[in-house]
């Protein structure tokens, strides 16, 4: 997948007039890099069955070093076209906004945990209102009928 994003890059660096042109490029690139990397960590994790074969390590092997070296290229390509320290900057722009969202999903689900708190406090405490609201009108109900069966009329004399 990133070999198309390579040749694109390729063909469109010289002709680019900023960066923004090849963006979508550079993050397919990224994209597929991810992907063999994510490849190899869940083959790994997975304990495939091949996965200590030889054609298996060589095809990961392989790939890793091809998308290290696409990236590479791409690197000084981006460099030489838009200064040395771009591909740099898209590199740490890349892993901030990474980062952000994790923390957006981290803060997120603390937010989701914390109304989900708030609930089952909600829902103890109308429990326990429910339950004393009850028992309270249970008691009255009791203490009338003790007090209405334990003394007998008397007819008037």
């Amino acid at each position: 997948m990133f070999y198309i994003n390579v040749d694109f890059i390729k063909s469109n660096i010289n002709t680019a007039k900023d960066i923004g042109e090849i963006a979508s490029a550079v993050d397919g690139l990224f994209r597929g890099h991810d992907e063999v990397q994510a490849e190899r960590s869940k083959k790994s994790k997975m304990g495939v069955a091949d996965q200590f074969g030889i054609k298996s390590v060589a095809q990961e092997m392989i790939d890793a070093k091809l998308a290290q070296e696409k990236m590479q290229e791409m690197k000084n390509m981006i460099n030489m076209r838009f200064g040395p320290d771009t591909w740099q900057s898209i590199v740490d722009e890349r892993a901030k906004r990474i980062q952000e969202a994790k923390e957006a999903a981290l803060a997120a689900r603390r937010q989701k945990q914390k109304e989900q708190a708030e609930l089952i406090e909600t829902i103890k405490m109308a429990a326990i209102i429910g339950i004393t609201v009850i028992g309270g009108f249970g008691a009255l109900i009791w203490v009338l009928w003790s007090a209405s069966a334990g003394t007998p009329e008397r007819p008037p004399i």
